[in-house]
């Protein structure tokens, strides 16, 4: 259940990236924007795990994991691109709400190519963060 506590404090900074991030963009281009919060994330990230000795275990990665890995890394830009380009044009409160339908996203990839179990429970739970983001953005 350490999980939740893990994707609690995600929540906790996701939500300061979009604050930080509207604030920022006022005057600059969103695009720079999203590659200065993408260096300074890799440099951070970088210090992290020197810090905690993790450049040994770089020998457990294979190929397949690394081609996945990048390919959500390139997921993970597209989506900080489009969403700096949406809350620097939009209201704050209705993008993040939008960008969290992700959620909906994952339900059905997960099922579709995880084998992840499809229950009602879930389902609802996804109705409610559709309906919800709905309703932040009208």
């Amino acid at each position: 259940m350490h999980w939740i506590i893990y994707a609690l404090l995600s929540a906790i900074f996701a939500s300061l990236v979009a604050i930080f991030g509207k604030i920022g963009l006022k005057d600059v281009d969103s695009t720079l924007a999203t590659t200065i919060r993408s260096v300074v994330m890799a440099v951070f990230l970088i210090v992290v795990s020197l810090s905690l000795g993790k450049s040994s275990l770089l020998n457990t990665f294979d190929s397949k994991a690394i081609g996945y890995i990048v390919l959500s890394g390139i997921a993970g830009a597209l989506s900080w691109l489009f969403y700096f380009i949406a809350i620097k044009n939009g209201p704050v409160s209705g993008v993040a709400s939008v960008d969290r339908l992700s959620v909906a996203f994952v339900f059905i990839l997960a099922i579709l190519f995880l084998g992840e179990a499809f229950t009602w429970m879930k389902l609802a739970g996804v109705i409610l963060i559709v309906a919800g983001a709905i309703l932040m953005v009208f």
